[in-house]
Order: structure tokens, then C-alpha cells, then sequence
């Protein structure tokens, strides 16, 4: 973290001083990061929506108290994108300045043709197989990738298919691998960054438009961990405050360490030893949470993929702005741990409707600061479903 803070220090002291061949140097590391989050961004949204379906088959075995927990996951996280389209509506950010658009490697849509409705679900259906891998079509391969996953959660686990999923899974690990290396390059690449956008932003418009941004992000995320999730818990019967006070440890690590998976051991030792839950419940639910069940990453994905689209020309109307909702929670209950998985998805599907993307380079420099607090919530909502799927088979029983 201090790594990443000190080079958006020195990526806003860089751009401020306003040297050619700087800013020269700045813009074409920032070319080269955006192009490598596209490269990793669609086969990682692809694998991680068919691993996380396929393996849901495998949990047949506790079926009540998965489809219990599965009906908490899928209500928080749409509560928490529907708390960030009211929010977005509200405060409605304005428009970055065509400078800082440039800054961050893309351009305003100009002379698109319009859709009608028809003519965009069709677009979105594919007719072959290779085709929306080769037009970088993310709509059809999120399609492709759901119909994939349900069918192996579905199908007998013969000889074949345990081979088919442990080559995805293979797949999956071999490009993780490849993503935690440009991580570990990320503060480069917030430093080119931060220096574009500090070169490039004039009489504060940009600074003014992304606050409005970050607020409506982390405004979001405090409204959903605040008054949300313990209303969700109040409506079980359980007391909000004990709740959090007991499972504080695992949030405050989430909050430091911006894992959900590497705060896992904490979280299920929080949630058996402090709350209470059940082992078999905490053991089951708990690592499902921490894959499927991502709120703060479902806020994020709507929000930043209406900013970027406002950028792009996209009138957003109401049935858009529905649609790109539950989009948000198919894809952020398909995040399956990516690391920063919230970022590359957000990078992913708006690279697959021709959105400026650039746009995205221009939010990296202060994503560590929202991937904190989208964290915290995170592993709150799981710790709120483990704790209501606890009561709810103890009042089954």
C-alpha cells in the first residue's frame, strides 16, 4: 500500500512539473498497462464465470443450507448495486474534459449508429463459438460462459468432464499467475497514471467530476455496510451491532490486507469462536461467500461502467441502466477471487461494448483506496450471510 500511495505521490509530482519528454514517457507506460489489462480482462471474466458455476454442482450434497445461503448472496448483492444506481442518479457526476479523456488513451464516440433494443440482443447472441472471442464481444461471452458453467454444475462428473474442469481451473490458475506479475508492476503503472491525469487536468473540472465519482463509490458501499446488511440482519432476528463487534477482527484485516480469500481463516474463526455459527455452516458457507457473494464489487461494476458509458455517448435510460444492473451481479457473483477482480471486469466488459476504457486508467491511481473499503464490505456481507443461513437452519432443525 505504501508502495502504491508513494507512486501516485510521485505520478501527481511528475505530471504537475509538466516536461515533454515526461509526459511523453507517462503516456506511453499508461498505453501499454491499458492494453495489458484488455489482454488479461476477457479470458479472466470467461473463466471465472464457468469455474465458479461448474463448481456450484459439487455442493448438491448441503443443498439447504447452499440454496439458503445462495438466496442471501444473491439479495445482498443486488440490494448493493441498486443502492449505487440510486446514488448515481442523485449525484449525477459530470463529464471529465476532453484533455483527461485523451490523457487516458481513448476518445469520445462519435457517428455511432444507434440500436434499437432487437437489433442489441441480437448482437449479444452469438452464432459461433469463436466469433466474441475474436471481436472481444463481452456480453456474448458472459452468455457463452453462464451456459457453460450451468451446464457442467449440471452434468454427471464422468471421467471426462473432471478433465474438462480441471483443465479451466489450470486455465484459471495459469492466468492468475499471470496477472499477479502486472500487479506486482502496478505501481508503474499508477505512476503513468497519476501523471497523465495530473498533466491534464484543468481548473479543477476532472477533480470535481471524479469526486463526484468516488463518492457515489464509497457512499454506496458505506450505505450497504451501515444500513443495508443490518437491516438484512434485523429481519432475521439478529442484533447488527453483536454482529460486528464479533466479526471486527475479520473486517478490520479485510480492510488492510484487500483480500476477502486471504482473510478467510480469520473470518471463519471470527465467525465459529466470536458469533457463534456453526462449524458446518461457517465451513461450508464461508468459502462459497468469499468467491460468489461480492457486494461491494457489484456497486463498483455498475457504477463504473455507467461513468465510463456516459463518456462514450451512451444515453442512459432506465431500461440501460436495469440491464447493466443485473449484469453487475452476474459478474461480480462470477468474480471468483480474481485478484483486483472488481477492476479487470469493470476493464472487461466495458472493452466488449467499444466504451472509452481509457477511462479506467484515469480511476487506477485511486482504486486502492475504494478496493479497501469494497473489501471490508465484502467480507461484512459474508460474515452477515453466514450469520442469517446460521439461523435459518437452526430454525429449520
Amino acid at each position: 500500500m505504501l508502495l502504491w500511495i508513494g507512486a501516485l505521490a510521485i505520478g501527481v509530482a511528475l505530471g504537475a512539473a509538466s516536461i515533454g519528454w515526461i509526459d511523453q514517457t507517462m503516456e506511453f507506460i499508461a498505453t501499454v498497462y491499458t492494453r495489458l489489462f484488455q489482454l488479461l480482462a476477457v479470458p479472466t471474466i470467461v473463466l471465472a464465470v464457468i469455474t465458479t458455476l461448474a463448481s456450484l454442482g459439487a455442493q448438491k450434497e448441503s443443498g439447504r443450507i447452499f440454496r439458503t445461503a445462495l438466496k442471501y448472496t444473491i439479495a445482498t448483492t443486488v440490494a448493493a448495486a441498486a443502492v449505487g444506481l440510486l446514488l448515481y442518479l442523485l449525484i449525477r457526476p459530470d463529464n471529465l474534459p476532453a484533455a483527461v479523456l485523451a490523457g487516458g488513451q481513448t476518445s469520445l464516440s462519435e457517428g455511432v449508429p444507434a440500436l434499437s433494443y432487437r437489433e442489441h440482443f441480437l448482437s449479444v447472441v452469438p452464432n459461433n463459438v469463436v466469433r466474441p472471442f475474436l471481436e472481444g464481444n463481452v456480453l456474448s461471452l458472459m452468455l457463452l460462459a453462464f451456459a457453460v458453467g450451468m451446464a457442467l454444475a449440471r452434468v454427471k462428473r464422468t471421467e471426462g468432464i473432471e478433465t474438462v474442469l480441471k483443465g479451466l481451473q489450470g486455465l484459471q490458475e495459469l492466468l492468475f499467475t499471470l496477472i499477479r506479475w502486472l500487479i506486482r508492476t502496478l505501481p508503474l503503472g499508477i505512476l503513468a497514471f497519476a501523471a497523465q491525469l495530473s498533466a491534464q487536468v484543468s481548473a479543477g473540472v476532472a477533480i470535481e467530476s471524479l469526486g463526484k465519482y468516488v463518492l457515489i463509490v464509497l457512499g454506496s458501499n458505506c450505505i450497504q455496510f451501515f444500513v443495508v446488511l443490518p437491516l438484512f440482519l434485523l429481519s432475521r432476528g439478529l442484533n447488527p451491532l453483536h454482529t460486528l463487534n464479533r466479526m471486527m477482527p475479520a473486517v478490520l484485516m479485510a480492510l488492510f490486507t484487500k483480500s476477502s480469500a486471504a482473510t478467510l481463516p480469520v473470518t471463519m474463526e471470527s465467525a465459529e469462536k466470536r458469533l457463534g455459527v456453526r462449524p458446518q455452516v461457517a465451513r461450508f458457507v464461508l468459502p462459497i461467500c468469499t468467491t460468489i457473494n461480492m457486494n461491494g464489487c457489484a456497486t463498483f461494476i455498475l457504477v463504473s461502467s455507467l461513468f465510463v458509458m456516459q463518456h462514450g455517448g451512451t444515453e442512459l435510460t432506465l431500461p440501460t441502466m436495469l440491464l447493466w444492473l443485473l449484469i453487475s451481479v452476474v459478474s461480480a457473483i462470477g468474480n471468483a477471487g480474481v485478484p483486483m477482480g472488481c477492476y479487470f471486469l469493470t476493464l472487461s466488459l466495458m472493452s466488449g461494448i467499444g466504451a472509452p476504457v481509457g477511462i479506467m486508467g484515469i480511476i487506477l491511481p485511486i482504486y486502492t483506496i475504494i478496493d479497501m473499503v469494497e473489501t471490508a464490505e465484502n467480507v461484512w456481507s459474508d460474515s452477515c450471510v453466514a450469520a442469517m443461513t446460521n439461523r435459518d437452519v437452526a430454525a429449520a432443525e
